[in-house]
C-alpha cells in the first residue's frame, strides 16, 4: 500500500491497517532521497516537532502526531540486533533513532502508537543503476525475515 505525502491521509491509512488487518508486525518503507546507497533501520518514532507542511499545505495541530501520546515510542523490534545480524552485499545498512520529523516519522509514530510498538520503519535510497528495484526487494526481504525472527521469539 502506498501512502500519500499527506499527514492526515497517512494517519487514516495506518489506523485502517491496524484495525482491519490486525497484523503481527507492520513494516513501513520510506524514501531517503539523500541516501545514495544506504538502508536505514529506524528504532523509534517521535510524537512532536512536525513543522513542515505536507503536499496539501497542512501541518499537524501543535506539530504533534497524537495529542495524548508519549514523546517517543520504541519499536518492539530491536533494530540494532537486526543491523548486527544481517549483511547485504552491495549496500550499507545503518541504525538510526531519528526518522526525520516529516511524513515518514509521522507514519512510523502513528503505527507504533496503534500497534503497541509492533511496527518497523526502513528508509531506502532512490532507485539507481546500482540500487535496482529487484536488488532493493531482496535486501528488504532479508531485513524483514530477520525482524520476523524477533516476532517469533515473542510468541514462544
Amino acid at each position: 500500500m502506498q501512502l500519500p505525502v499527506v499527514y492526515q491521509k497517512a494517519k487514516e491509512q495506518v489506523f485502517k491497517i491496524w484495525t482491519t488487518l490486525q497484523p503481527l508486525l507492520t513494516v513501513h518503507v520510506g524514501l531517503a532521497a539523500s541516501a545514495k546507497a544506504l538502508i536505514i533501520l529506524e528504532q523509534c518514532g517521535k510524537n512532536k516537532g512536525y513543522q513542515e507542511m505536507d503536499a496539501c499545505g497542512f501541518r499537524p495541530e501543535g506539530g504533534c502526531c497524537m495529542l495524548d501520546g508519549p514523546e517517543k515510542i520504541e519499536s518492539t523490534i530491536n533494530m540494532k540486533t537486526v543491523w548486527k545480524n544481517i549483511s547485504v552485499e552491495g549496500i550499507d545498512i545503518i541504525f538510526s533513532r531519528d526518522a526525520g520529523r516529516y511524513i515518514c516519522d509521522y507514519t512510523y509514530y502513528t503505527s507504533l502508537y496503534h500497534g503497541n510498538g509492533r511496527a518497523a520503519f526502513i528508509h531506502v535510497p532512490p532507485l539507481s543503476r546500482s540500487v535496482t528495484a529487484d536488488f532493493l526487494g531482496k535486501a528488504l526481504q532479508t531485513i524483514i525475515l530477520e525482524m520476523l525472527k524477533q516476532c517469533g521469539e515473542e510468541r514462544e
